[in-house]
């Protein structure tokens, strides 16, 4: 098991420490709901430096990430950051990533923690031209603060114009500290935020000034916990759960992150197929009925037939109730479609929502996050 640079800050402040994709984690500081809230109305700071850092460079570096994910990255521009799936060849899903590019010749692929070794040898598999790749992951440590206060607090420590920043976009070379760190409008809350990357031996120090210029904030600490029910009510998907090798990005909704106009990449032939045919199986949310918390893996049925299984689920503290998402036959994914969800052998009632659960909207009601 390994440990990130923060570690002992975790114990010091209380943390609960799990084991999580390999790493000893903090899953709760003081409680899951009181952060998640707290991130949701005020700002969080999390701790993801389990999360996996490949370096791609040479003159061959763009076409090399062209055929390997499925979002197109040709009209990206330097400082620029872009979700996208990865495939193999059958459409199914090697993981979903992030690709920051620094030049034209060089490019940073964030991908997730339980991935890292697989998603690398993936990609050396794959190499085609002039590309080097290099996993550069125990390099990094990278902290995440998210929440509608985010902002302010960075600007007390940054002494940069933060609110031109765009979303998915990112600076280098960034003070903060006295640290050399790289800062990314990202993350993985539905929430305002940003993704901090920097050596593990300033992760301490840049931890410490962050939750100094955020004690006036309401800045706290949070954990693995929180960090699952905000990207549930966000339905954002997470590797293992609602994306896996048998769950391809169009079964998972993720169509506008594939691109089919592009020449080739991995996986095409197949997505290709679903899309002109139909997918029988779809991604869909659900809140509960009757009094359950859904869990990953369970069976949903419709009168007696099973027609699919729960991805995630979990308590919603936002919404005051309990909700997830499932993989379905497609014909049972209307809203409003009454459906069943089996716990210790007993059928619990849900009826099927429109996703996300919650956006940065929501709050103020003005409607689904664009």
């Amino acid at each position: 098991m390994k440990k990130t640079a923060l570690y002992d800050t975790h114990v010091s402040l209380g943390a609960k420490m799990i084991e999580f994709a390999g790493w000893y984690l903090p899953v709760q500081y003081g409680g899951i709901i009181e952060e998640h809230e707290n991130v949701r109305n005020n700002a969080g700071l999390f701790d993801v430096s389990h999360m996996g850092e490949i370096i791609c460079e040479g003159q061959d570096a763009e076409t090399f990430i062209q055929q390997l994910v499925t979002n197109d990255i040709k009209n990206m521009d330097i400082g620029k950051v872009r979700y996208t799936p990865m495939c193999y060849p059958n459409g199914g899903t090697v993981d979903d990533i992030l690709v920051y590019k620094f030049k034209n010749t060089s490019y940073m692929l964030v991908v997730n923690a339980s991935n890292t070794d697989k998603d690398f040898n993936w990609m050396l598999d794959n190499i085609v031209g002039d590309v080097k790749i290099s996993n550069v992951s125990d390099e990094y440590a990278q902290l995440a603060i998210q929440g509608p206060k985010a902002l302010n607090i960075i600007k007390k420590i940054i002494d940069l114009p933060l609110e031109s920043m765009k979303r998915y976009s990112f600076l280098q070379d960034v003070d903060l500290a006295g640290s050399n760190c790289f800062l990314s409008r990202t993350g993985y809350t539905g929430e305002d935020g940003f993704e901090i990357y920097m050596n593990p031996c300033d992760a301490v120090k840049v931890w410490n000034a962050i939750m100094h210029a955020g004690k006036d904030e309401n800045l706290v600490p949070a954990g693995l916990g929180a960090r699952d029910t905000l990207r549930l009510e966000a339905a954002l998907p997470l590797y293992g759960h609602e994306l896996s090798e048998d769950i391809t990005p169009m079964e998972a909704g993720l169509e506008k992150f594939i691109k089919f106009e592009k020449e080739n990449f991995i996986g095409k032939e197949v997505l290709i197929g679903q899309k002109e045919k139909g997918v029988n199986r779809k991604l869909a949310g659900f809140e509960m009925m009757d009094r359950a918390v859904p869990r990953n893996g369970y069976v949903v049925s419709s009168k007696d037939l099973k027609i699919g299984f729960v991805t995630s689920g979990n308590f919603s503290p936002t919404l005051k109730k309990n909700i997830g998402m499932a993989l379905l036959k497609k014909e049972y994914c209307d809203i409003d479609t009454q459906i069943d969800v089996i716990i210790r052998n007993k059928a619990f009632k849900a009826k099927v929502v429109e996703l996300p659960f919650y956006t940065i909207y929501t709050k103020r009601g003005s409607g689904k996050y664009n």
